[in-house]
């Protein structure tokens, strides 16, 4: 049996390393601590200047694991999550409530994993980002496939997406307004009071011309030039 001073150091030894970021194990034998391994998994070098340009966009991000608390709380502070916006020990039904908690609220909801873990959270998400080098489960569970092993691919597809909605509501109103103004015209609009009347095919031009001109303005999404790098870090192991 441990004595109760060999396990109070063991337990203070713990508290230590995880508040590093560390997972510790312990080994055993005879029902005695005889060693304790701690693991670190180092967050992404672009982790942080991910995290940060979120915040800028206005989006809040949360972390949710599976991890030790006091892990989790010291890999958030690392990345400047908020500790409110970290939830730690957490099972994955429990992940992907949170996600539904927050629909609730009205938010809308992007998750971003790559374990088998994550697929519950990515399939009730709004948007499901999974990367490429994660599980094949996350892969088919979620909307997004990040093909690089890069985070910042999560900020060019919210860019993306945001430019490409913008350019459908543009294309939205202009074929709008132009049918608004064109049908009448070509209806005769302005015959009974200046004989003015559209060709058949001029019509027919014109109408045709409202769809290039929204094809065209989609077709200027070819142009697209992902936002700024992030700034990197460095995580020593």
């Amino acid at each position: 049996m441990q004595s109760g001073g060999r396990l109070a150091q063991v337990h203070a030894y713990i508290r230590e390393h995880q508040s590093e970021g560390q997972t510790c194990v312990l080994v055993g034998c005879a029902s005695s601590v005889v060693g304790v391994i701690c693991i670190a998994d180092p967050p992404k070098p672009e982790s942080r200047g991910v995290i940060a340009a979120l915040h800028t966009r206005g989006l809040q991000c949360y972390m949710v694991t599976g991890d030790n608390s006091r892990t989790a709380r010291a890999v958030s502070r690392t990345l400047g999550i908020p500790a409110k916006n970290t939830q730690a020990e957490v099972l994955p039904a429990a992940k992907a409530n949170l996600v539904t908690e927050l629909q609730r609220k009205g938010r809308t909801v992007a998750m971003v994993g790559d374990g088998i873990n994550d697929s519950p959270a990515l399939v009730a998400a709004d948007v499901g980002m999974a990367i490429g080098s994660g599980t094949d489960t996350a892969i088919e569970a979620a909307d997004y496939v990040l093909m690089r092993n890069d985070l910042e691919d999560v900020l060019v597809a919210i860019d993306l997406s945001w430019k490409t909605f913008a350019r459908i509501q543009l294309n939205f109103v202009w074929a709008f307004g132009y049918n608004i103004l064109m049908i009448p015209l070509a209806a005769g609009v302005l015959y009974p009071a200046f004989q003015i009347q559209l060709p058949p095919w001029v019509a027919g031009g014109a109408m045709a011309l409202s769809s290039v001109t929204v094809v065209c303005s989609s077709l200027l999404l070819r142009r697209y030039t992902k936002p700024k790098g992030v700034l990197r870090d460095v995580f020593i192991e």
